[in-house]
């Protein structure tokens, strides 16, 4: 996320069937819209792999100007409808979250001045970045839901991991304050909805979107039981300013969190060395049962909304690394959410690839 940047760019965008039958047949339809791409090669055993999308994610109207837009979810899965990918996926239905679970993360009196804000037909929320509308509080609740559904999912058995296409993003939202585009944060209220349905006691959270999880990190740094990992622009150089190597939490939760910040013009071997000298080590300690992931794809070269040069190949490695890790100490239970990413011309691809990690398969 971060804040916005005004820009033009053309883009084509494919509109997404509005009755949804997609989801509601498993996809079939999608064999008629196929590229001529080939089809992903599988190195392995498949992974059952949920995909959560609904339209009501769309209502969120931010604007022509805003680079958080609802455009971002049409490509991403128009692009996996014409690579044949979403066909291979397990729809989930995402539903809105309860108002317990949003509590678990966020003071009431914040939750109900985000509801009122929307009611009353207001523009923005704390700052003119974080642009609102009538439905934003729902799709909000929905994003929230979506997330909730797959770990359900999950810790059912009925997959082994998911991609949450959802919005709006969740990582900079503060307990009580609406920051960078974001309103409620998905997963760290996913981390409390592990811990509290499912008594899992140590979640691990990988955020790789290039602007520092500021709410994330300060929601759990006094916390022992969630370790928060985030890869990401130097404070120095970035929104929000936050999340120096030197920050590690406190009191009981020091040691907890890990930053790694990358310098502007940087990309994939600062990745490569950070993510193998920082992340591993620190997960093989701590151990988590579950791990979440904040998927952030604007990091990449292409994307004016930061400065930081990871290239397709550096994302590859990103979630390769991560499913390694995953693998190895949680059984390969994961679930990816969707945070920032705003160049729709590369968006498509770097989710593709992500999803093709999460599911155990390789290929173009």
């Amino acid at each position: 996320m971060g804040v916005p940047y005004i820009g033009n760019e053309t883009k084509e965008i494919v509109e997404i069937n509005n009755d949804n039958r997609w989801l509601r047949q498993r996809l079939d339809e999608c064999s008629t819209e196929r590229s001529s791409k080939p089809e992903p090669q599988e190195t392995g055993k498949m992974k059952k792999t949920g995909f959560v999308f609904d339209e009501g994610y769309l209502l969120h109207n931010t604007g022509e100007w805003h680079p958080e837009t609802a455009d971002r979810l049409r490509v991403i899965v128009n692009g996996l409808k014409e690579s044949g990918l979403l066909e291979k996926l397990i729809p989930i239905k995402a539903e809105p979250a309860k108002q317990r679970w949003i509590e678990a993360v966020h003071h009431v009196k914040y939750i109900m001045r985000f509801s009122d804000a929307c009611a009353l037909g207001m523009s923005e929320l704390d700052h003119q970045e974080n642009v609102i509308c009538r439905d934003s509080y729902d799709a909000a609740l929905l994003a929230v839901g979506g997330v909730l559904k797959a770990i359900d999912a999950m810790m059912a058995g009925e997959i082994d991991t998911a991609f949450c296409a959802v919005r709006p993003p969740g990582h900079h939202a503060e307990i009580d304050q609406a920051m960078g585009f974001c309103y409620f944060n998905n997963v760290a209220i996913g981390a409390r909805y592990l811990q509290r349905q499912y008594g899992i006691e140590r979640v691990g959270i990988i955020d790789f979107d290039v602007h520092h999880g500021n709410g994330t990190e300060h929601i759990f740094e006094a916390d022992p039981t969630v370790f928060y990992y985030s890869i990401h622009e130097h404070p120095s150089f970035a929104y929000p300013g936050t999340g120096r190597d030197f920050d590690k939490g406190s009191g009981e939760g020091d040691g907890y969190t890990l930053n790694s910040p990358v310098l502007p013009g940087r990309g994939d071997n600062d990745y490569r060395r950070m993510l193998t000298e920082d992340l591993i080590p620190a997960f093989k300690k701590f151990q988590p049962q579950a791990m979440l992931i904040s998927a952030g794809f604007d990091a990449h070269t292409s994307d004016l909304m930061s400065g930081v040069n990871l290239s397709t190949d550096g994302y590859d490695f990103v979630s390769e690394l991560i499913m390694n890790l995953a693998n190895s100490l949680t059984g390969g239970k994961v679930i990816s959410v969707l945070e920032g990413g705003y160049n729709l011309q590369i968006l498509p691809l770097l989710v593709e690839n992500h999803i093709k990690h999460l599911a155990g398969l390789r290929g173009v």
